[in-house]
């Protein structure tokens, strides 16, 4: 009964159940319904507002296509009109060209017979001034090129005169300016000196004593000092005659010393000797100092200065030596100030370029040789060495320094009195100039003028004309550069004359 009880107990809750669950789930499926229909409603709803908005963007759309068509199909439309409008302005273009053509063509036509006409009257013209001159055509132009080669060639003397004279002008000016700047300080006299010197004597008596018993006293004299003493030759003056001009001033000053003392014999004399040798010692050491203040050197080694001194006892051609390198030393400076050359270089190479004859006449060879080595040794550079060394024509010039030193020495040595010359020398440069005027053909007369400073050269009017006596005096000038040698400038003057000559009866 109970298991009965049981059964139908189960029965009854699993129906009840099922009932519940079905309720349950229809109730549940009803509510889902509910809201799909609101999500397909609301779906539907959304889907029509994308549609309507697609569709306005695609209206939208269209629209500006259209726009945008429009504007093209204007353009295109403006574009066919301008390229129409080019068209017809080429076309008229093209046209005007096809007449102007034709009328070039026309006028050309008509030129070609102008020309033949032009022609024809040249030819006639030609003819009647053949018949009138009594000329050819080719006489008439021989003697035409001749009459314009002639006033071409006046008018090229003419203009080579001028160039001529701008070049000598402007040359001039620029010169003077360097030239005569660096001249101003040359107007020191220069001494006559030469290998002998005098010393007055002033009585027989002391004549006497200065000879000595047996000649001993002159002797001695000779051997201390290295001079001949000569006494006899000139009255009323002893003669020193030495080359070595330092030892002619010792011996002048020991001489002079011994005459005023009056007491002359060995033991004195070697006493005097030794103390004009000290004296000369330092004027030479004082001459040299005084040389290098004045010419602006600094930093010469005191044997260089020593020889210079010396120089203040040596002549060349009368010239004192020292007073010309201080001379060429002042113009060397002014010079290479106003050609931009190194001063330093110029300055000591211009004052140390005749060092050599301080000892010409202890070492052998040439001075300028000489000079060069004696700075070399004494630390002087290259480039001084080298302008000392090629003031002389034996050795090129390769610095502009060296070449102001050329000049210098040749300015020095060659203005008026600074050197003498003999009469036997004097009439031998003049000789030479005029028979070499004379190797060059077409010339009448030459004569050398103004001490040999200027050659005027008188030519044969018939051989040489205008343009070939400005050519012969440039001819004259380049040989006399080459062929001779002399201090300064030598004018060459070529004078062509004609003359006409008749007589009236």
């Amino acid at each position: 009964m109970e298991i009965i009880l049981l059964i139908v107990g189960l029965v009854a809750g699993g129906a009840g159940g099922y009932g519940g669950s079905v309720y349950y789930t229809k109730r549940k499926t009803s509510t889902a319904e509910a809201k799909a229909r609101a999500l397909l409603d609301e779906a539907n709803r959304k889907a029509q507002e994308v549609t309507l908005k697609a569709k306005e963007q695609a209206l939208a759309t269209a629209e500006g296509a259209k726009k945008e068509e429009r504007e093209r199909r204007n353009q295109l439309t403006d574009t066919e009109k301008r390229l129409s409008q080019r068209e017809e302005t080429l076309d008229r273009k093209l046209d005007e060209l096809d007449k102007r053509s034709e009328s070039l063509r026309r006028s050309e036509s008509s030129l070609e017979e102008l020309k033949n006409d032009l022609r024809g009257l040249r030819d006639k013209q030609q003819k009647n001034l053949e018949k009138i001159a009594k000329l050819t055509k080719d006489e008439a132009k021989d003697r035409l090129m001749k009459m314009t080669e002639k006033d071409t060639k006046s008018d090229l003397v003419a203009l080579i005169e001028k160039l001529q004279m701008e070049a000598v002008e402007s040359a001039d000016d620029n010169a003077s300016m360097v030239l005569l700047t660096a001249m101003e300080r040359m107007a020191s006299d220069q001494s006559s000196e030469r290998t002998i010197t005098t010393v007055a004597l002033p009585s027989d008596e002391l004549k006497g004593r200065v000879i000595g018993k047996e000649g001993r006293n002159i002797q001695t004299i000779e051997r201390l000092t290295g001079v001949d003493v000569l006494v006899d030759d000139t009255p009323g003056v002893i003669v020193l005659s030495s080359f070595d001009p330092i030892r002619r001033q010792i011996a002048r000053i020991a001489l002079e010393k011994l005459l005023s003392d009056g007491r002359i014999h060995p033991a004195r004399i070697e006493e005097v000797v030794a103390k004009a040798r000290t004296e000369v010692d330092k004027m030479v050491k004082e001459a040299g100092e005084q040389a290098v203040k004045e010419a602006g050197v600094v930093g010469l080694h005191p044997e260089l200065i020593k020889l210079l001194g010396q120089l203040r006892f040596r002549t060349s051609f009368s010239q004192n030596v020292l007073q010309h390198s201080i001379e060429m030393a002042n113009l060397a400076t002014t010079i290479a100030n106003e050609v931009g050359a190194d001063v330093r270089v110029v300055k000591t190479a211009a004052l140390l370029h005749d060092l050599g004859k301080a000892v010409t006449h202890e070492i052998e060879g040439q001075h300028h040789h000489i000079s060069r080595d004696l700075a070399a040794k004494y630390g002087q550079d290259e480039a001084v060495t080298h302008a000392i060394e090629a003031h002389h024509d034996d050795i090129e010039a390769t610095t502009p320094e060296a070449m102001i030193i050329r000049v210098v020495d040749a300015l020095s040595g060659g203005r008026p009195g600074a050197r003498g010359d003999t009469l036997e020398n004097y009439a031998k440069r003049m000789t030479e100039l005029e028979n070499l005027a004379s190797t060059f053909p077409g010339i009448q007369k030459s004569y050398a003028i103004s001490a040999g400073r200027e050659l005027r050269v008188i030519v044969v009017p018939e051989e040489i004309d205008d343009l070939s006596a400005i050519k012969l005096a440039r001819d004259l000038a380049t040989k006399i550069e080459a062929t001779l040698k002399y201090p300064g400038v030598i004018k060459v003057n070529v004078i062509r004359e004609t003359r006409a000559l008749e007589y009236a009866k």
